[in-house]
């Protein structure tokens, strides 16, 4: 049986998400929204700022709806404005990594066409080596410091220029000052044209079973109904307007960019953005001197937070809810972080392709090792390897239907065929066990897929990339056991004369792939294993 939404969670209310803009902006005018660095802004701010960010591009750009927008901003306050804003002048966001290279980047903006970036400083130099191969013709870009008194802003920005190194030079055509987009002034065109329904509102990008990336097209529609299905959930524990909700997971990724740019500002509660979860005597620092009442993280971000010397000063009364997602939550992590804070973690399920929450564990009903039964309104198969439902409790590939479900993938239709059966089912890849009350277990992931700190690494796009050394002649990667995050990778290479240093692949793997893609330990062998009809045989390299 299909558990409902309630009727006061219905998405059909609101048609876009410019009536959920609205909505946030009519109702928690005065709460505070987004803390960063320093700074907090009201929703009434955010709404104001977002306004004028979507005049601006309404009105100096040659900009037409439907275009598409790259954000590729960490957790900064520059983020929200950025993404209401534009859609507000009715453009689809397309949200970008900022950990990006510049080869990375080049293929998704090429790939979703964008015609403009709101970029940090400390990623031009990257958009600079690429921009010839794009249509991005309007640049917009942000600084540390932007939104801060005047004072704390020099000091951000002078601090990222010159001590960190993090603003390097750069030579970009006709840009603009994030700060001079939200200057102007505040009449943006509202137009019901500007997208809703099953208009695409978001673009996110994911690894496919090629390996390369992927946009999932996300509506309105998508994205409403996602955000009341875990609103579902959220309301157990949370409640709206008086919660302060922690965001150390970055608002690129699909999980944190639901919850912290939607769920939480429905509900009016406020969102401290953490621009850096890596430095953790900071994020100690912050829970010490904040009264945090939600938390979002991942399995290594927990057991690195546990194994800090900080952690026990920490007081956790006030914690209310901890949530993980993106990789499986280690049981011993999870019991050890319950016994010291008092707060049990509520682990999900979900894909980009699904908005991204499938799945998720009821609080107070937890049962570790499972992701939890469905999110309302959302129905499942598990079916064999010829498309078969097995028998209730056995082993198979879990099938997904719900209003959550992308429309499919941008501009790739083969792509398209192969993800949905024949009567519209999104097969997920993932192979899964359903026990009593629904509640979800992950057997086995995407079969070659690797997950390296929570994040997607898939084989083909490291091997294409690794293949373009001229020394060498085929390789394959493959995930291994690792403490640190989960999973690293591993390389087997085939080169074509003598073996190459491995330092020498080192530098080439950092010219082309983000750090955490990088190869962790390098095999050279003769051969690879491989099918009659030459398929590289993995498997046979994991056993």
């Amino acid at each position: 049986m299909i558990e409902s939404l309630a009727d006061d969670l219905r998405p059909e209310k609101y048609q876009s998400l410019v009536d959920v803009i609205d909505h946030i902006a009519n109702e928690h005018s005065a709460l505070p929204a987004f803390s960063c660095l320093g700074r907090t802004l009201s929703y009434a701010e955010i709404d104001d700022l977002s306004s004028r960010f979507a005049f601006f591009l309404q009105s100096e750009t040659e900009l037409k709806i439907g275009d598409r927008i790259a954000i590729q901003l960490p957790n900064l306050l520059q983020f929200p404005i950025a993404f209401y804003g534009a859609v507000k002048a009715g453009l689809v966001v397309v949200n970008t990594n900022p950990l990006y290279t510049a080869t990375e980047m080049a293929h998704q903006f090429k790939d979703s066409g964008v015609k403009a970036i709101v970029i940090l400083e400390a990623f031009c130099d990257k958009l600079e080596k690429v921009l010839p191969e794009t249509q991005i013709s309007t640049i917009i870009v942000a600084k540390f410091g932007d939104l801060q008194n005047v004072i704390r802003r020099q000091i951000l920005n002078l601090g990222a220029k010159y001590l960190k190194g993090a603003a390097p030079n750069h030579n970009l055509p006709n840009t603009y000052a994030f700060l001079q987009t939200v200057k102007g002034a505040n009449n943006y065109i509202q137009d019901s044209s500007r997208g809703s329904g099953d208009d695409v509102a978001l673009i996110l990008y994911t690894g496919g079973t090629t390996g390369f990336a992927k946009g999932a097209m996300l509506s309105h529609n998508n994205l409403i109904a996602n955000m009341m299905q875990l609103r579902s959930r959220c309301l157990l524990l949370i409640r709206d307007k008086v919660e302060n909700i922690a965001a150390p997971l970055p608002l690129y990724h699909s999980y944190a960019f639901l919850l912290h740019c939607l769920a939480m500002p429905f509900s009016g509660n406020h969102n401290i953005l953490i621009t850096n979860p890596r430095d953790l005597n900071s994020l100690i620092k912050l829970l010490k001197r904040t009264r945090i009442n939600g938390f979002v993280g991942i399995n290594t971000l927990y057991s690195a937070l546990l194994r800090h010397k900080g952690i026990k000063s920490v007081d956790f009364n006030k914690m209310k809810f901890c949530g993980a997602g993106g990789m499986p939550m280690s049981t011993s992590v999870a019991e050890e972080w319950e016994e010291v804070t008092g707060c049990e973690i509520i682990e999900g399920y979900g894909l980009t392709e699904c908005s991204p929450v499938v799945a998720v564990n009821i609080p107070g009903k937890v049962k570790f090792g499972t992701v939890g039964p469905l999110v309302p309104e959302t129905e499942l198969r598990v079916v064999d390897d010829s498309g078969i439902d097995v028998p209730e409790g056995q082993r198979g590939e879990l099938l997904i239907k719900g209003p959550q479900v992308m429309l499919g993938y941008w501009e790739k239709k083969g792509a398209n065929l192969e993800a949905f059966s024949e009567d519209g089912w999104l097969k997920t890849g993932d192979y899964v066990e359903v026990g009593e009350e629904g509640f979800i277990t992950i057997v086995d992931r995407k079969k070659d897929m690797i997950l390296v700190s929570g994040f997607n690494v898939f084989p083909n796009e490291v091997e294409d990339w690794v293949n373009r050394h001229p020394e060498v002649l085929e390789c394959a990667a493959i995930g291994v056991p690792s403490e640190r995050t989960g999973e690293a990778i591993k390389l087997f290479v085939v080169t074509k004369n003598d073996e190459i240093p491995i330092e020498v692949l080192e530098a080439h793997c950092r010219e082309g792939l983000t750090p955490y893609k990088i190869p962790r330990d390098f095999t050279f062998v003769d051969d690879l294993p491989k099918s009659i009809i030459g398929k590289i045989l993995r498997r046979e390299l994991r056993d």
